[in-house]
């Protein structure tokens, strides 16, 4: 509880997330799924005046590929917030990206039982 007269502290996640964006709404969703691969563009150089999250993501992401859910979780940052300064960068041409790999698909059973057979012949 607090004091008559004592303002409370304004430390919440919202607000940082709020600071960290300007103010700004979030990408679409299909703009830069979770699961999409980025890394840094060859030969570039940090933005000028680049924040503190940037250039934690930045030093993250020079190493390869990641994707958008796990540079959020390696930063720290809601994936949401992350979406969107990976967005600004992939916008200001830091970052190359790569799209989802496409699904597997399911293969007959008599397909399966072939390879089973083949592999057993190998082994002996």
């Amino acid at each position: 509880m607090r004091a008559r007269g004592e303002e409370a502290s304004v430390t919440s996640e919202f607000v940082r997330s709020y600071v960290i964006t300007g103010g700004r709404s979030l990408p679409a969703a299909d703009d830069l799924a979770l699961h999409t691969l980025v890394t840094l563009a060859p030969e570039r150089t940090p933005p000028l005046g680049a924040g503190p999250e940037v250039m934690a993501i930045w030093k993250l992401i020079a190493g390869g590929y990641l994707s958008v859910a796990e540079v959020a979780g390696h930063v720290g940052l809601p994936v949401g917030v992350a979406r969107l300064l990976l967005t600004d960068l992939f916008e200001q041409g830091h970052l190359l990206r790569r799209a989802e790999p496409p699904r597997a698909q399911n293969v007959d059973r008599a397909t399966l039982e072939k390879v089973l057979n083949g592999l057993q012949s190998l082994i002996g």
